[in-house]
């Protein structure tokens, strides 16, 4: 009888050990890529983030004799410190001696003379699964430059944060913060979206169908499904400083689009938002600070809300798997002159656009119904390229 209890727990011991494995992202499996980069000259699209375990990328990359040439960089820079919209300059990084490119200043995408040193490009970058997040909109441009340069791409893939719902309104109107028809929360990792740029020819080339041309590897995380919570060990940007910001980004990051402050240039960047002329008991006063320089409302005191408050699980609690317009009703209603809170424009015309429904009272069931059926579409389409055992 011992002995089948001892069995027994051995087994139970080992399934759960197997059910928790260590999450290995496509950098911390060198033995899968590094075949691929030997003898080759080798352009990096990387950041603060680019980590193989606890090292730089690039670092390792050298150690190992990969003859990197080149480093490309997104918003915020290589250190991931600068303030967001800033165009980064380009440069020299000091310890490898590398000539460093900005994609976030004069232009968004290497040109020919960028990458005639450069036989394959990598791109290794932690992202957030949110639509208006500009690093999916570099990684277009360089797989853009990729096909027009005949040079293969590969994709460290990394897990996404917010991987583990899919919800929000469709993007339709194109810029550099949302180039695509996606959810505002899409819910694939940045190698699953790159998939999808292929698959559905969305790449900005002429023919569309010379997507298809790319010649596009992703290394894939292991370890990881679409129900994984998991934290990036480092800040992706200078204000998403932990996970809580992260979890509220998709709901709180949209505000920005209005009057109110979103907490940068505190300690606490979209767990907290507000404005001056709203009457609450909490009180924050924005300053500049490094990655919030010249912040909304700097030196005045805002009123409004403090959602740092709460623990991870309660956040993830109070977002329940979908992006929350409870948090910009909120701020719509307490805030005194409602005509200039989506920054004095009278909006669009149409009852499907997000500020119209707010301004017209909708209730939160209309806005969520309006979404349809393009974020039902969008569904189906992110489906035939996840890499991972999907949330549902």
């Amino acid at each position: 009888m011992k002995k089948i209890f001892f069995l027994i727990l051995i087994l139970f011991v080992s399934t759960a050990f197997s059910a928790h494995k260590l999450i290995l992202t496509g950098a911390d499996q060198p033995s899968l890529y590094l075949p691929l980069l030997k003898n080759k000259k080798v352009g990096l699209f990387i950041n603060h983030s680019s980590l193989v375990g606890k090292k730089p990328l690039v670092d390792f990359l050298l150690n190992k004799k990969i003859h990197v040439t080149k480093i490309f960089v997104p918003e915020h820079g290589l250190r991931g410190d600068e303030t967001d919209g800033y165009k980064i300059e380009n440069s020299i990084d000091k310890k490898s001696g590398l000539p460093v490119i900005s994609l976030y200043g004069k232009k968004t995408k290497p040109t020919k003379k960028d990458l005639e040193n450069v036989d394959i490009l990598v791109f290794d970058v932690q992202d957030v699964g949110v639509s208006f997040y500009t690093y999916i909109s570099s990684l277009q441009r360089l797989m853009e430059a990729a096909v027009e340069n005949h040079k293969p791409l590969i994709v460290l893939d990394r897990p996404n944060p917010n991987g583990f719902y899919v919800d929000g309104p469709v993007t339709q109107t194109k810029s550099f913060t949302g180039l695509q028809p996606i959810a505002f929360v899409h819910g694939m990792t940045i190698g699953e979206y790159a998939r999808m740029l292929v698959g559905e020819q969305w790449l900005n080339l002429t023919p569309k169908s010379k997507a298809r041309e790319l010649k596009l590897t992703v290394i894939r995380n292991a370890n990881y499904t679409h129900k994984s919570l998991y934290e990036p060990p480092v800040p992706p940007s200078p204000n998403l400083p932990n996970i809580k910001s992260i979890y509220l980004y998709p709901s709180i990051g949209y505000m920005e689009g209005t009057v109110m402050s979103v907490g940068r240039g505190t300690a606490k960047p979209f767990q907290v938002f507000g404005h001056p002329s709203i009457k609450t008991r909490f009180t924050y006063i924005p300053v500049s600070r490094k990655g919030a320089i010249n912040p909304l409302y700097e030196n005045q005191v805002c009123h409004g809300w403090d959602l740092s408050k709460y623990t991870r699980q309660q956040i993830l609690k109070k977002i329940d798997g979908k992006f929350q317009i409870k948090f910009l009703k909120e701020a719509y209603n307490a805030f005194p002159d409602k005509k200039y809170f989506f920054n004095g424009a009278k909006g669009s015309s149409n009852p499907k656009n997000l500020a119209y429904q707010i301004r017209h009272g909708f209730s939160e069931h209309d806005i969520r119904k309006s979404w349809e059926p393009e974020l039902s579409e969008f569904k189906k389409i992110r489906k035939k390229y996840l890499l991972y055992k999907d949330f549902s």
